[in-house]
């Protein structure tokens, strides 16, 4: 149901003026009547010149979310959570903790849990998770309330390595189960060997184990990150007991993937946005691009917030990540673009050549690109 934002209505300001100019005069000399009459419409005008100009302006400020709303009633509210086929709701913007360094990163997740983030997103090779873990349980906020993801790292997908990587996870993190577990990387190798090639072409066998977590009730929702959409068909011409849920990857202004978004939504398939604001070096690009620029002094919003809206918009979710108090508060108060801009957005995000994506093969000392 639609609140009303002010005592006064349009209906309730045309009685005003109604009241003002027809109101019962008694016996006193025209001139002297007309004057109070002449003021009271007067007063009438100028009060409905300044609440609809204050309404323009709130519109373009921002300062009024729910004025806003009302003003664009075709513009539906952005998703807070995405339904995963476990019947899960993931929420759609998490605070993500990749390169968060020690001893900060547990005061962002502390400040992004009392600001109204429910979703934290790790992985074990980020070296944090123990850290992490702390600032969930000091936050106060009850384990069921927050969403949390971790990763399988590359050198645990021998099947028999599974188990013990998530339980070191669990541990750090303080938690007897993860609501996200995903496969890190296509890779499957153990350090100092060569990579398993039968296994990273198909990691059919550690998906079985996986799936043997979810059984366990130590993970409750599986996935992949950076697959493309080859390896997907790959891992999902097995007979699967569960699909993957979700697929984590990198998509930003800059390399917008619109090819797999749209595969991954014919496919049932949830994608999250890593690096949404761009990768290394590319952030203060990505808020300076007109198009952006301009959205946000439009709708009175900042840049970063623009952008994560059109991502969650896209039917992604999203991954901002900071460890400024400020930035991770602000990266949560997003909201509907109107479809004009939205798609003024998406145009010059998909028009322009792509950039380089984040790739570790040459680092990984292996003879293929992982995205092939």
């Amino acid at each position: 149901m639609e609140k009303t934002d002010s005592a006064y209505t349009p209906n309730s300001l045309r009685r005003l003026a109604t009241d003002a100019e027809g109101q019962q005069i008694t016996s006193t000399p025209h001139r002297e009547r007309s004057r109070p009459v002449f003021l009271r419409v007067f007063a009438v005008s100028a009060f409905l010149f300044m609440f609809f100009t204050g309404i323009r302006h709130v519109s373009r400020t921002g300062l009024s979310r729910c004025m806003g709303d009302r003003l664009h009633r075709n513009i539906a509210s952005l998703p807070s959570h995405y339904t995963l086929p476990s019947g899960d709701k993931i929420p759609s913007v998490a605070l993500g903790v990749w390169q968060a360094k020690p001893n900060e990163v547990g005061a962002a997740v502390e400040t992004a849990l009392r600001a109204g983030y429910r979703h934290i997103d790790e992985a074990w090779i980020y070296r944090n998770e123990a850290e992490v873990g702390k600032a969930l349980k000091n936050s106060g906020v009850p384990r069921e309330d927050v969403w949390i993801t971790s990763k399988l790292w590359n050198a645990f997908h021998a099947p028999e390595d599974v188990e013990s990587a998530l339980d070191d996870s669990l541990t750090k993190l303080g938690t007897d189960y993860l609501d996200l577990y995903l496969i890190h990387w296509p890779l499957a190798r153990k350090d100092g060997q060569p990579y398993d090639k039968d296994l990273t072409e198909n990691p059919y066998p550690t998906w079985q184990k996986l799936e043997e977590m979810v059984e366990k009730g130590k993970v409750r929702n599986i996935g992949v990150s950076n697959f493309n959409v080859r390896r997907l068909e790959n891992l999902t011409a097995n007979p699967l007991k569960i699909t993957p849920a979700v697929n984590q990857v990198e998509i930003n202004y800059w390399f917008p993937q619109p090819d797999l978004i749209k595969w991954a939504k014919e496919h049932d398939l949830l994608l999250e946005a890593y690096s949404p604001l761009g990768g290394t070096g590319k952030v203060g690009d990505t808020l300076n691009v007109p198009e952006i620029k301009e959205i946000a002094e439009e709708l009175g919003m900042t840049p970063a917030q623009v952008v994560i809206s059109w991502h969650v918009q896209r039917g992604t979710v999203v991954l901002p990540k900071s460890v400024t108090p400020a930035r991770v508060i602000e990266n949560l108060q997003v909201r509907a673009l109107p479809d004009a801009l939205f798609e003024k957005l998406e145009k010059a995000a998909t028009s322009h050549k792509p950039y380089p994506r984040l790739n570790p093969s040459k680092g990984w000392g292996i003879d293929f690109d992982i995205f092939d």
